[in-house]
């Protein structure tokens, strides 16, 4: 090996640690990388959230879209794990869409 190969060849550094480093290591990084898509899902969510929420419903597709939306919120909350409540939430998504003339799915 000459000096040159070692100006234009890159050292990876991952292989020249242990395993418990690599592993705290890709954990950082994975760790990272979920930190800023939540970040990223959560401007969305209130980028949605001012324009559902910025002037009242013009009619009632409008005012039902905007159920929609609380009740999926609220399916993901903790307390939505209740069978009762989890299928009142399907069945009240079921009729908005029902209403709303949608039939291609629960989540339409």
């Amino acid at each position: 090996m000459t000096d040159n190969d070692n100006e234009t060849s890159p050292v990876v550094l991952d292989e020249h640690r242990g395993m418990a480093s690599q592993k705290e290591t890709d954990a950082r990084r994975q760790r990272s990388e979920i930190e800023a898509d939540q970040a990223a899902l959560q401007r969305r969510r209130t980028e949605l959230e001012k324009f559902l929420f910025a002037a009242p419903a013009a009619d009632w597709p409008d005012a039902a879209q905007k159920a929609l939306y609380l009740l999926r919120l609220f399916a993901a909350a903790p307390d939505a794990r209740d069978p009762r409540l989890k299928h009142l939430i399907e069945d009240a998504t079921a009729d908005l869409n029902r209403l709303m003339g949608r039939t291609d799915g629960p989540d339409a």
